[in-house]
């Protein structure tokens, strides 16, 4: 039977799924500690090991690819020309190829952006500004800064195309590694980020993958394809759009909480749901991914809980504010520690469900009304998730939760009015076994597989789930 080994090389575990691909299933799965630090090897032969232990021994693989969030994933930073447009395509295009965006920067770099710029050290940069036959002297002022500086990794070229030969030229006269895209905004209002969504992976895959130290086990595996998060996000647009024939999920979220961030990606148009409603601004694309940086089940707990006050948090936890801060304490003093106690179990069920309900509040668009001389309207910036028809959890605390459901809940609309338009009525799935990223991967080379293995994989929490009903287990 063909199989597939799939790796994802985590900054915390190599993990593996080993699949067969004429049925569709997982066959077995295996991890390890990941050892980028000294030899990746190291990790990867415990993870291949304890697949070996479950499967008996190793079989021969048609297909061995991986992605990597290793040493920290892959890092950026983006320059455009205007924060509410380049800049913020550029910051979509960062997120998409899966990005963690270290600074976004508009206008005229200045001296002191760019000593925050070399201090952050980025994997990439990002340099957009303008629209095609539009302003051009901000791009090459940029480029000229830059080339200046003392900036060491590559640069994504995504601008004015009219300037695009210019500032190549600049930085490499300069020594800088350069690669020229598309322009991420092209026209006025128009998205155009897929492009440089594929150079910065093409990036990723020639410098980064070196620079993390995974080419040491490259002979071991077909390719590193991307960065896990990009692969995560491939792996939802397959679910919900489908493939060929096979019709996926519809519009979905995804929800992926972690130790230190909770990323949230959505395949939707995010279009208007109600008549009346005007759209305003940057167009969003179909498959957005944010990432909450200060929103984590253990790094960042501290952010979590300030970011509703401490009060209401031991209120939703059913703790006292003593506890809390102690939970807090322990927290920060260990990142590792696991709740065994039902206080323990309340506090990071508390955590779960504000990182949830924050981090897809910040990701879904708002409506509100405004005053025009013609009279109200109401407005819309950013996607309506109101139409999501499925959301699905992944990451540690959900899977081994006794009642994810409950966390997942927290991303639905609820009785309180509110602008951020998030799904009201959606049915509630878990990513229990880790495979999402598998999808994206198994995508790239036989994608009606890759979607039947989701579809399978994937567990149901409830019926489609309505904002104040009780979620039930299936």
């Amino acid at each position: 039977m063909p199989l597939a080994l799939l790796i994802d090389f985590g900054s915390t575990y190599t993990k593996l799924r080993a699949i067969d691909m004429e049925t569709a299933v997982i066959l077995a799965s295996g991890q390890g500690p990941s050892t980028v630090g000294t030899d990746i090897n190291d990790g990867l032969d415990a993870a291949l090991g304890d697949l070996e232990s479950h499967l008996g021994k190793l079989p021969e693989f048609e297909f061995r690819l991986a992605s990597s969030s290793a040493a920290g994933g892959l890092s950026m930073t983006t320059v455009g020309l205007v924060p509410d447009l380049t800049a913020k395509a550029a910051r979509l295009a960062a997120l998409g190829a899966g990005a963690k965006v270290a600074g976004t920067y508009s206008f005229e770099l200045t001296n002191g952006d760019i000593e925050t710029i070399i201090k952050d050290a980025p994997d990439i940069l990002l340099l957009s500004g303008g629209t095609d036959g539009g302003n051009y002297k901000v791009i090459e002022h940029n480029a000229h800064t830059l080339a200046e500086s003392a900036l060491a990794c590559p640069v994504v070229i995504a601008g004015n195309r009219n300037a695009a030969d210019t500032v190549a030229a600049c930085l490499d006269d300069a020594g800088k590694r350069v690669i020229v895209t598309e322009n991420v905004m092209p026209r006025h209002l128009e998205l155009n980020i897929e492009p440089a969504r594929e150079a910065i992976r093409q990036v990723f895959i020639e410098h980064i993958v070196h620079a993390k130290g995974i080419d040491k086990a490259q002979s071991r595996f077909d390719a590193v394809l991307m960065p896990t998060p990009a692969a995560v996000l491939e792996g939802a647009q397959l679910l919900a759009d489908g493939h060929g024939d096979k019709a996926g999920l519809g519009p979905l979220l995804v929800v992926d909480i972690g130790g230190a961030t909770t990323d949230v990606h959505s395949i939707c148009d995010g279009l208007p749901s109600e008549s009346g409603v005007i759209y305003h601004g940057l167009p969003e694309p179909h498959a957005k991914r944010t990432v909450e940086g200060d929103l984590g089940m253990r790094h960042t707990a501290g952010h979590v809980v300030t970011e509703i006050g401490q009060e209401t948090f031991a209120k939703e936890a059913g703790l006292g504010v003593d506890e809390v801060d102690s939970l807090l304490k322990r927290t920060h003093e260990n990142i590792e520690w696991l709740p065994g106690s039902d206080a323990e179990r309340r506090f990071d069920m508390a955590l779960a469900r504000t990182a949830t309900r924050v981090s897809v509040t910040r990701h879904a668009g708002t409506v509100e009304t405004v005053y025009t001389a013609t009279g109200p309207a109401t407005v819309q910036r950013g996607k309506d998730l109101g139409e999501v028809k499925t959301v699905i959890g992944t990451g540690g605390v959900l899977v081994h939760n006794d009642n994810p459901a409950a966390i997942l809940e927290a991303a639905l609309a609820g009785d309180e009015p509110t602008l951020a338009l998030q799904p009201r009525s959606s049915h509630l799935m878990i990513d229990q076994d880790y495979i999402l990223y598998a999808c994206g991967l198994l995508k790239s080379v036989a994608p009606d597989v890759a979607l039947d293995l989701g579809l399978k994989t994937l567990k149901s929490l409830s019926e489609k789930k309505e904002h104040g009903d009780v979620a039930t287990t299936s």
